[in-house]
């Protein structure tokens, strides 16, 4: 990188040190500093049965959304990147649709849907399918929905982008070998678009553990993670310091897992 290029990024570096960095700073401060100095509040965090119950839902809530939202994605972005006209035209507007709506919005209308008494339970009831409501909001099943919708979009990108970049000369040369159609897609086509999946996994996966407007309103309170936890210890049943011990590990747990992630893919890359 030359010096051109450091005088250029300067501005952009100081910019995120200022809005991200100096702001973490001083929650990592709060951690070991309220009520009292002291790393006590990352033992609470550790060991609070409530504390790790939360940690190990959104962990498990978080790896059904990204495999779910990946492989959905996956679809959309196969049928995107390799059919017609018409057909790729459908997938880009259900790709940029959702990324007009609020993530507000979006919610109620899955509640809406899910709710006892929306449309989703109520036309099945009408046609006899259902003789009681079935409970799809309030627990887990409303709080995945709701997530998976939200993030097939930002999933399908990077995705896209790893199979606009597969080399067409080897699909065919496989094919010109006799390779049948299944056995070219899951044993040629899927390795070399791994890079984006990858990306679409980590993306996903990082995104999902700060989610709280959609679990708080599809789980309705029976469903907490960590961030509604850690509004919660904020402004609610105030403890400043664990919710900003609570706050530094899960940082810390994001950046472990972006640096695992960009080692995989160099692998990847370098092979």
């Amino acid at each position: 990188m030359t010096r051109r290029h450091m005088l250029l990024l300067g501005p952009l570096l100081l910019f995120l040190a200022a809005a991200y960095l100096i702001p973490f700073m001083g929650v990592m401060r709060w951690s070991v500093t309220l009520p009292e100095p002291g790393l006590h509040q990352y033992r609470a965090a550790l060991t609070d049965p409530l504390v790790q119950s939360v940690m190990w839902r959104t962990v498990r809530i978080c790896a059904m959304v990204t495999v779910i939202t990946v492989a959905a994605a996956y679809m959309l972005a196969l049928i995107w990147v390799r059919s017609g006209r018409v057909a790729r035209l459908l997938i880009e507007l259900c790709i940029l649709i959702p990324f007009w709506i609020s993530v507000l919005t979006r919610a109620f209308g899955w509640l809406a849907l899910l709710s006892n008494r929306g449309l989703v339970n109520t036309w099945l009831q009408q046609l006899g399918i259902i003789d009681w409501p079935l409970v799809m909001v309030r627990n887990e099943f409303g709080v995945v929905v709701g997530m998976v919708h939200f993030l097939i979009p930002f999933a399908v990108f990077p995705i896209a982008t790893a199979m606009r970049n597969v080399d067409e000369r080897v699909l065919m040369a496989a094919r010109s070998m006799g390779a049948s159609r299944a056995r070219i897609f899951w044993q040629i086509f899927v390795p070399m678009t791994r890079p984006g999946i990858l990306g679409a996994m980590l993306l996903v996966f990082v995104f999902s553990l700060g989610f709280f407007i959609t679990p708080a309103l599809l789980g309705g309170g029976r469903s907490v993670m960590v961030a509604e936890l850690i509004y919660l210890r904020l402004f609610q049943a105030p403890n400043w310091g664990l919710a900003a011990a609570m706050s530094v590990i899960l940082m810390v747990g994001v950046g472990v897992l972006i640096a695992l992630m960009l080692r995989q893919l160099g692998e990847r890359t370098a092979r």
